[in-house]
């Protein structure tokens, strides 16, 4: 039941996100475009499980993706809002498709399941 309670959160995440990057104006084929960047955290790999780990989950927490848009409100700033709502989407995505923080273990154990 959690992970589907994770999935359906995720898939809020991503709706809100999708709805506050059109309402706010911004171009739709930025936000198709750079949608899958924070998986180029998964060339931390190249330099083993842990680093992997550590570089998948910077990207994929919600932390540093909600910090960005917060900074960009506080600003005023587009470029950081629009930023901080496709990393935000970007994660709420994976989640609603089961992937979910990495463990050190291996590429495919994660907090959600092992996928």
């Amino acid at each position: 039941m959690n992970r589907n309670l994770i999935k359906i959160e995720g898939l809020l995440v991503f709706a809100a996100c999708i709805y506050a990057y059109v309402m706010s104006d911004y171009k739709l084929l930025w936000f198709f475009a750079f949608l899958l960047l924070p998986d180029l955290s998964m060339f931390g790999y190249l330099g083993g499980n842990r680093i992997g780990a550590i570089s998948y989950n910077l990207a994929h927490t919600y932390v540093i993706s909600g910090l960005i848009l917060f900074l960009g409100i506080l600003a005023n700033s587009d470029m950081l809002i629009q930023v901080g709502l496709i990393w935000t989407a970007h994660i709420g995505m994976d989640r609603v498709m089961g992937y979910g923080l990495k463990y050190e273990t291996h590429f495919k154990d994660t907090h959600l399941n092992r996928i």
